[in-house]
């Protein structure tokens, strides 16, 4: 995998492969998210309900009845939810198509595989993402090693997936991304001449809530477990900047460049509100609902 390390300005076959992985694939589940996970209404979701009851919107063939819709039902729960390819691995692999309605004794079983092979999924979109960025390579080893042991991991056997030690995973994870995030991060500093006046730095977790940031200048900002719902950031220049576990509930990216930004995910960007002239990493897909809407 050495050999694979590239720029993120000139995107690999390789890469486009793993990450494509990492994308779900609802046709390939057994609808997973709709049954799996406990839902609340007031967090955007259709209804309150329990984890491991169907989604009333879950149809025979495992599909969402109002999918298309789910921006203009206000379902922003559902929009922001990513299984990062997770439903089609356990449904497809880790079952190997063997699904819980016609097999209700692997039922609770397999739900909670999923839970734990979503936060597996999730850590490998991160790795994935980071080795395609420059400015890391010097620590691509480490990282392209806890990909591979991660992967190794997710073809276990269901019984085997539910023994893992996530927590201890997800630590050691994030001790990596950290580390490439300031790499990133220092690297764009040194690039960009940067406005002093307009340069704010933000906290992990900070409150942005409805706020209008559009005259900071977030080139190579920290805005990881930033609350951005419904902030303006319309226009702006968000390159080199690190979004992991920001909260993007209508936040407003028309005509933003994202296209620099990292650790996005499609979950991010479909509880966004943006445009056909936002630009995006192009390991995201744009939302169908943004398409050629005005600012």
């Amino acid at each position: 995998m050495n050999e694979l390390f590239v720029n993120r300005d000139y995107p690999s076959s390789w890469s486009d492969r793993i990450l494509s992985q990492l994308r779900a694939d609802c046709e390939n589940c057994f609808g997973l998210c709709c049954v799996a996970l406990y839902f609340s209404a007031s967090e955007g979701f259709p209804i309150d309900k329990k984890a491991g009851q169907p989604c009333l919107n879950l149809q025979s063939d495992f599909l969402c009845h109002v999918h298309k819709n789910l921006r203009e039902l206000g379902l922003k729960g559902c929009l922001a939810f990513d299984c990062f390819g997770a439903g089609q691995k356990v449904s497809q692999i880790s079952y190997v198509r063997k699904d819980w309605q016609k097999d209700p004794e692997s039922a609770e079983q397999m739900f909670e595989v999923f839970l734990i092979m979503r936060q597996l999924h999730e850590l490998l979109w991160y790795l994935t993402g980071a080795l395609i960025l420059k400015a890391a390579s010097p620590i691509h080893g480490a990282i392209s090693a806890m990909l591979e042991r991660i992967e190794t991991l997710t073809d276990q056997r269901p019984d085997l997936v539910l023994e893992l030690d996530v927590a201890a995973l997800r630590n050691d994870v994030n001790v990596l991304l950290l580390k490439v995030s300031e790499l990133v991060r220092a690297d764009a500093c040194l690039e960009q001449k940067v406005h002093a006046g307009r340069r704010k730095t933000f906290s992990r977790g900070a409150d942005l809530i409805g706020k209008d940031l559009r005259k900071f200048d977030l080139r190579g900002a920290n805005l990881r477990g930033a609350y951005l719902i419904a902030a303006d950031l319309r226009g702006a220049d968000l390159s080199d900047t690190d979004f992991i576990g920001a909260d993007f509930r209508d936040t407003d990216i028309r005509g933003a460049n994202l296209s620099r930004s990292i650790f996005l995910t499609q979950g991010q960007i479909n509880a966004a509100k943006g445009d056909n002239s936002t630009l995006l990493p192009y390991s995201l897909l744009r939302p169908a609902s943004w398409s050629f809407k005005n600012p």
